[in-house]
């Protein structure tokens, strides 16, 4: 995980989280066929952010996921969004997210940051909210966010799709990006 810089007073403590890959899930909903909506999840999830004393939003998000780790539960779909048609793994291996500021309150916040995706960095800002915290049975202490937005996916070069004979295109241009996120405060 990369060092991260603390936007928070001078002098206020924060403690430093990090994502738990195996309790968290990065998920992508798109329409397919204009029909219906196909969902599919990222395993490869790694980073963390701090927590100033006395709050539960957190600051200075980081969070980096393995792109070829795409999973829609149909080999033949990941593959190829696995591809220069989409995702292109071998050129762009992960992508990410880096926040710029966050506001609001613990139940409705906003984390405003850079999402670099396919070698393309935009603003995306995302809805979400403080779902919980508490200790682990090992003796750790573990917080919960989930957060969602919706991006343009042309917008990060993602241009790929096929018309319909009657009309339409294989794959909607906006993906609704869904986070359940789990971390474990550093020891």
């Amino acid at each position: 995980m990369s060092t991260m810089q603390t936007n928070t007073p001078a002098g206020q403590t924060v403690q430093r989280y990090a994502i738990d890959p195996a309790h968290t899930t990065v998920e992508f909903v798109v329409r397919h066929l204009m029909i219906t909506k196909v969902r599919g999840r990222f395993a490869g999830v790694s980073g963390g952010f701090v927590l100033p004393q006395g709050t539960t939003l957190p600051q200075d998000v980081d969070i980096t996921i393995d792109t070829a780790s795409v999973d829609t539960r149909e080999a033949q779909r990941d593959a190829h969004l696995r591809s220069p048609d989409f995702l292109d793994v071998e050129r762009f291996p992960a992508m990410t997210y880096r926040s710029t500021r966050v506001e609001g309150t613990p139940d409705a916040f906003r984390i405003h940051g850079e999402l670099t995706l396919h070698g393309i960095t935009r603003e995306v800002v995302l809805q979400a909210e403080f779902e919980g915290q508490g200790s682990d049975p090992w003796g750790g202490k573990r917080v919960g966010y989930s957060a969602h937005a919706s991006i343009n996916r042309k917008d990060f070069g993602l241009t790929w799709n096929q018309a319909l004979e009657a009309g339409g295109v294989v794959v909607g241009d906006e993906v609704r990006i869904e986070l359940n996120v789990q971390a474990k405060l550093e020891a």
